[in-house]
């Protein structure tokens, strides 16, 4: 038993080192050596907190492919130490996920979550399409995945568009094939070849005159007719160019009237899809901070609020949702136009955007530490003021000696027009007395001379 509790740290310590074996520390010659391998990077810089946050979900990922016997090699690069290639890939922001399949490099955009990354790896690691043989396999895609492209049919042009799109596409979704017979009796489509989407339990078919171009199409319909809604959601929402209509609901503490705006909002997307589908996208956001930073005001909760995520416009009913047809009637008041707007990316916007983001930076870090908030702006402040203060010392005192010296020169310019006056006032006093002496002297020699004379 001894023996054992002191071996403990020497099994933890080896497992460790296992579970990092599985994921390789990258260099410059990463560049040839991954030629004909299949990669899952992580490009962190060793400062970064969200680097520091993915490392032991990352340890994970490798160990489960590993395992799993999947050819996906994973592997992580310092991106500051090897900023050239981190350049190469297109390295922006830290941690960047990438997995790099020959030529291709595609990026990983989905949450931080094993599961997730794992999910991307082996999606993106194989065949952009993939078959389906049999009805048994269909029905099982069908209830792993929520959302599902299959192309029914054989060779045609329509094949070689979907091909494409889903090389372009399968970092976000799953595309298959098959052929009609693998697919119940109940479905039945217009005509073949055709695309088809699995979703919201049913299926909707591509229409080429319609729907515009098949990738535009595909980018639409990659989610759920009705999604729970985060930060993440709806940024990847915005690529997809819909509008965004949410019931801003607390989940923690729910009510009648939360439910109540929830269903409706679910009913709208069921029921109304045919109308909206196209140009909005529905669900629900559990709280209302992530609104409320976004539009930079108050939402109340519960509430309904429509988002333009392309130029960061939103709109709010004018009334108290309370019906079915109140909420179509405010959907169709912003689809026409009728609606009014607020916020929007204009040059106002920004820059009060920029001072909220300031704001709202300085008050996070005073809640999690004052001590740190006390550092990082104290310190700048309390150096610049010292700054200033010396600036003006210096102006002042600078001021002060020039008047001195002024004054200074002034009186000795004073004391030399003293002494000149005092001179020249000497002089003629002193002339008129040499003169006189002078005629005096004359008129005394005039007899002696006269004499001598």
């Amino acid at each position: 038993m001894n023996l054992l509790f002191c071996n403990i740290p020497v099994v933890a310590s080896f497992l460790t080192s296992a579970v990092f074996a599985f994921v390789e520390d990258l260099d410059d010659t990463f560049k040839d050596k991954r030629v004909n391998d299949i990669w899952l990077v992580d490009f962190y810089a060793p400062w970064c907190g969200y680097c520091k946050k993915l490392e032991p979900i990352w340890n994970e990922v490798g160990l489960e492919l590993k395992i799993s016997g999947s050819p996906v090699r994973v592997g992580k690069m310092d991106a500051t130490a090897y900023s050239g290639m981190s350049s190469e890939f297109g390295v922006r922001g830290y941690p960047t996920i990438k997995l790099l399949k020959g030529d291709l490099a595609y990026n990983y955009k989905g949450p931080r979550t094993k599961d997730d990354i794992i999910e991307f790896a082996n999606r993106v690691a194989g065949p952009a399409v993939r078959s389906l043989p049999s009805k048994e396999m269909f029905e099982h895609m069908l209830k792993r995945h929520n959302v599902l492209f299959v192309y029914v049919g054989g060779e045609s042009p329509l094949k070689e568009k979907y091909n494409d799109v889903a090389s372009e596409l399968i970092v976000y979704t799953h595309f298959f094939s098959a052929l009609e017979q693998v697919f119940p009796e109940s479905l039945t489509l217009p005509e073949l070849p055709a695309v088809v989407v699995f979703k919201d339990g049913g299926y909707f078919t591509y229409d080429e005159y319609e729907d515009a171009s098949l990738s535009s199409w595909v980018n639409r319909e990659r989610f759920q007719g009705y999604l729970q809604i985060d930060g993440f959601t709806l940024y990847e929402l915005g690529e997809t160019g819909k509008l965004v209509a949410i019931a801003v609901i607390d989940e923690k503490d729910p009510t009648e009237e939360s439910d109540r705006l929830k269903t409706l909002m679910q009913r709208v997307a069921k029921e109304h899809r045919e109308h909206f589908s196209r140009d909005f996208q529905f669900g629900h956001m559990d709280g209302n901070d992530y609104i409320n930073s976004l539009i930079m005001g108050e939402v109340a909760v519960p509430s309904v609020i429509i988002l333009n995520t392309s130029n960061e416009q939103y709109f709010l009913p004018s009334e108290a949702v309370g019906t079915m047809e109140q909420l179509v009637h405010f959907i169709k008041s912003v689809l026409n136009g009728s609606a009014q707007a607020y916020g929007g990316d204009g040059f106002i916007q920004r820059i009060k955007r920029i001072a909220f983001d300031a704001k709202s930076t300085i008050t996070s870090v005073f809640r999690s530490s004052p001590l740190l908030g006390c550092f990082l702006f104290g310190l700048p402040l309390g150096v610049i003021s010292l700054m200033c203060y010396g600036i003006c010392t210096a102006e002042s005192d600078y001021g002060s000696d020039d008047t001195d010296a002024l004054k200074r020169l002034t009186d000795e310019e004073d004391e030399d027009e003293e002494e000149e006056q005092e001179r020249e006032q000497s002089a003629e006093l002193e002339g008129p007395e040499e003169d006189e002496l002078e005629g005096e002297e004359g008129a005394e020699k005039d007899p002696a001379e006269k004499k001598t004379d």
